[in-house]
């Protein structure tokens, strides 16, 4: 039986919903892993433990449906309508080149990091709410999230990371 409460609560979390859709699939599919996860929720509310949070819970049904799409072969399509004018929202000259080097560097990330910065950094989940969420151990966590930072320290400056030495490697001149 689902109250107002419970429609209240999921309505709380489309916003952070949204927002790791985005980060996972990009803004042309966002909006059905969104509808997909919140349609999957609802007809299932009565699985969803009341004791614990509802926003741990929807985003571990969004990873396993994304995960579940991964899996399904298929093509990659692209809506293209000419009648429609796309503006650039105003930003700072830096901002959009920065801002696409992130977004290209958390492409580059395996998934499994990629998915725990974006719901530690994007979403300020607690590392146990990420570990419900994606269903691994607290300390699979904090290493994906390690590991994760380093290698976008490094893909972002192109400097290696502070625990893998003070700079870059040097190589020897052999006669």
């Amino acid at each position: 039986m689902t109250t107002q409460e419970d429609s209240r609560q999921l309505q709380a979390c489309l916003p952070g919903l949204r927002r790791y859709a985005r980060a996972l699939v990009g803004r042309l599919h966002a909006d059905d892993l969104v509808q997909d996860t919140v349609e999957r929720a609802w007809r299932r509310l009565d699985q969803w433990q009341r004791s614990g949070e509802m926003r741990p819970w929807l985003f571990s049904i969004m990873h396993n449906l994304h995960v579940d799409q991964l899996r399904r072969p298929g093509l990659a399509l692209q809506e293209l309508d000419d009648d429609t004018v796309l503006h650039a929202p105003e930003r700072a000259p830096g901002q959009a080149i920065a801002i696409g080097e992130m977004d290209a560097a958390l492409a580059r990330l395996p998934l499994g990091q990629r998915e725990v910065i974006l719901l530690v950094a994007l979403e300020q989940m607690s590392y146990e709410q990420v570990a419900a969420t994606l269903d691994i151990p607290v300390g699979t966590v904090m290493s994906r999230l390690s590991r994760g930072r380093d290698k976008l320290r490094t893909l972002l400056d192109g400097s290696p990371a502070c625990s893998q030495g003070s700079g870059p490697p040097t190589l020897k001149v052999v006669k």
